[in-house]
């Protein structure tokens, strides 16, 4: 497991590399075509020369290259690789701010929504996939079946806008307008976006939203894998050997089917962590999702760069974890 886990380690290399010399090309092809990023700060002011220059040098963009249309300047990236190595993702275009500041400023509410929304999905979609695999063509089947095709139907951004009108604003304010209701509930868990005097619960309903694509995922994979385990040789030797029902679904059958199911988990949770740019914009969550989506408006090329490749190495993280628990589920995989 040991030597598994290092080639897997020493395999991020190129990944991450690859991932950052394909933004970087991306974001400096758009100044050789765009021009100058630097100039959308003066707005409708004309800058001199010198006050272009003094911040084109200050922010890195003063290369030659970038004014030579798809020249995919090797220098700067080389430039760039060794500030990262130094967890230097240089300065944001508009704040003036370093970008590990704004990383590290935005990362804890994304943290907290990707966990509400991965605790969401992964013990109510397994449960839901399990009681509908239990009792397939049966009314909870079908009702998790029905329910689970209408949530992944519908666009996150339009759930998200849905339930943040209705739920949060028209019902939270009937519920705020009685002053004996807990404040908790009414501007905590319905508030209608982030709230700081209830950095948990005003990020209940932004989680959950959050979750909810993937936990109608997690349950059809948990059902489907169910179904087929249940009839598999292994578990009608079980019953036949007179094991308790309960002994034959949690360490035999579901033990199984959840080896599909982690694997949907975990790249859902890399994603998740990723940063949720629809639902953190729509619940005006201040995480690295919405960051990063600011950053791409307006250009921002090194807070953008540096949330891509926090999102990269999360996301392989949680792969190798993965993997890792594939061993735990099943003791015949072995890496070695």
């Amino acid at each position: 497991m040991g030597r598994y886990v290092i080639r897997r380690v020493l395999q991020f290399i190129p990944t991450v590399l690859g991932t950052m010399f394909l933004l970087h090309y991306l974001t400096s092809l758009g100044i050789q075509l765009t021009g100058n990023p630097v100039r959308a700060l003066f707005g409708d002011r004309t800058p001199t020369p010198a006050m272009m220059a003094a911040l084109s040098e200050r922010l890195n963009l003063n290369d030659p290259c970038l004014t030579q249309t798809g020249n995919p300047c090797i220098g700067l990236f080389g430039d760039r690789l060794v500030n990262i190595a130094q967890w230097d993702f240089g300065i944001s275009l508009s704040g003036q701010r370093e970008v590990t500041d704004i990383i590290g400023a935005a990362l804890p509410y994304t943290v907290r929504i990707a966990l509400i929304a991965f605790v969401f999905e992964a013990v109510v979609g397994v449960l839901a996939g399990v009681l509908a695999g239990l009792r397939s063509g049966g009314f909870i089947d079908y009702f998790v079946k029905i329910s689970t095709t209408l949530i992944i139907a519908v666009p996150i951004f339009v759930l998200g806008i849905v339930i943040r009108e209705f739920v949060a604003v028209k019902f939270g304010n009937q519920l705020r307008a009685d002053p004996n209701f807990p404040e908790i509930i009414s501007r905590g868990f319905l508030a209608a976006g982030y709230k700081p005097e209830y950095p948990w619960a005003s990020l209940v309903i932004p989680g959950l939203v959050l979750g909810a694509t993937s936990l109608a995922v997690t349950a059809r994979l948990t059902r489907t894998s169910m179904v087929e385990n249940v009839r598999a040789d292994y578990v009608r030797t079980a019953r036949a050997k007179g094991l308790l029902p309960r002994r034959i679904t949690g360490v035999h059958t579901l033990r199984n089917s959840l080896i599909p199911v982690v694997t949907s988990l975990g790249v859902d949770l890399g994603v998740l962590m990723g940063g949720a740019v629809v639902t953190e914009t729509i619940f005006n969550v201040p995480g690295i999702g919405r960051v990063a989506a600011q950053s791409a408006r307006t250009g921002d090329a090194s807070v953008v760069i540096g949330i891509v490749t926090l999102a990269a190495l999360i996301f392989l993280v949680a792969n190798l974890l993965v993997d890792i628990l594939y061993a735990v589920l099943d003791p015949r995989i072995r890496y070695e």
